[in-house]
């Protein structure tokens, strides 16, 4: 296939460009920036400019990947290459849908209501942003094109540290020096996590165009209780040499009253969640994916993995989790 990627710089856009290039297919990465995959041809453009792709529109594409989150630039790429494309497939996201406490939940959920035209994206925007993005591809291209909406993604290359962050704490218990080889992790047994890893969904993305399926998909990972997410976490860092760490679990409402915070970010317990309102975020049917050829490898997989890539890196994983000085306060507090 001839695929245009409009990014390839990123990492979701980039590994589907990578795997693209090694499949053999024809890739064009149209980025700002540099960094596309090696062998693929780079075209620079500037997606705030109304004018970047008409060069691009004047060839014929079996396949566009769109992974923008601005509404104006998805309009901007629909008009000038949607009649130039077969396929037009729009990376979009699983806050696109307006309630997240739903377990079980699938594509048919109601959306927000998308972001109005002309307004400026703020971060809080990003799902109503990603409802306009969606409605400008499938209002103009209709059954030509493909919606994929990821729920969290993890993998080797995640600087958030959502899947780094609890495989590299196990392999590195904050009191070590000491022999204390505690984790403080949160007594939430029944929070649904889910991870999928950033190169099934690269290659589903690519098996979706090369098989000509076309529709609105639902991608998450395999919904498990964080108990068993953080079991997997420890049998990472176990295969790769850690101590017998283990978890030493603290009442949710004691760590919101410690300044623990949630989900990511810096002094904070990834993936946890605190109130059962977002933990359909995590627990979607996902069912129509996996009928359409999304295949997930096993979560330990993802954390041994990623785990090998954090310890490549210096320091603390990036974005998320606690410092050594944090974590043994607060183990000292709850000791108390």
């Amino acid at each position: 296939m001839r695929i245009l990627v409009l990014g390839g710089t990123g990492w979701l856009g980039g590994e589907a460009a990578d795997q693209a290039v090694a499949a053999g297919h024809d890739v064009t990465c149209a980025a700002r920036g540099s960094g596309v995959a090696a062998g693929a041809r780079h075209a620079r453009v500037d997606r705030d400019d109304d004018t970047a792709l008409t060069g691009l529109a004047r060839e014929r594409w079996d396949a566009v990947v769109d992974v923008a989150r601005d509404p104006e630039h998805v309009r901007r790429a629909v008009r000038d290459l949607g009649p130039r494309s077969d396929r037009y497939l729009l990376v979009s996201t699983a806050s696109v849908y307006a309630s997240q406490s739903e377990l079980g939940a699938d594509e048919d959920a109601p959306r927000l209501d998308p972001l109005p035209s002309g307004s400026v994206a703020r971060p809080e925007d990003y799902g109503a942003a990603k409802v306009a993005c969606e409605d400008a591809v499938l209002d103009a291209l209709g059954t030509r094109s493909v919606v994929v909406r990821p729920g969290l993604i993890g993998g080797p290359g995640d600087t958030t540290g959502r899947t780094g962050w609890w495989p590299w704490r196990f392999a590195r218990p904050a009191g070590r020096a000491t022999g204390d080889n505690r984790v403080l992790v949160p007594d939430a047994p029944d929070l649904p996590t889910a991870v999928l890893d950033v190169r099934d969904l690269a290659a589903w993305l690519l098996h979706l165009l090369g098989a000509g399926t076309t529709g609105v998909f639902d991608a998450a990972g395999q919904t498990l209780p964080l108990p068993q997410h953080l079991a997997a976490a420890r049998d990472a860092a176990r295969a790769a040499g850690g101590p017998a760490a283990h978890a030493a679990a603290a009442p949710q409402e004691w760590l919101t009253e410690h300044g623990v915070a949630a989900w990511a970010g810096l002094r904070s317990l990834p993936l946890w969640l605190p109130g059962r309102d977002l933990y359909g975020m995590s627990a979607r049917s996902g069912a129509r994916a996996l009928a359409a050829g999304l295949r997930r490898r096993p979560l330990a997989q993802t954390l041994h993995d990623t785990l090998a890539w954090e310890l490549g890196l210096p320091g603390h994983p990036h974005g998320a989790g606690l410092t050594d000085a944090d974590e043994r306060d607060l183990l000292a507090a709850l000791d108390r």
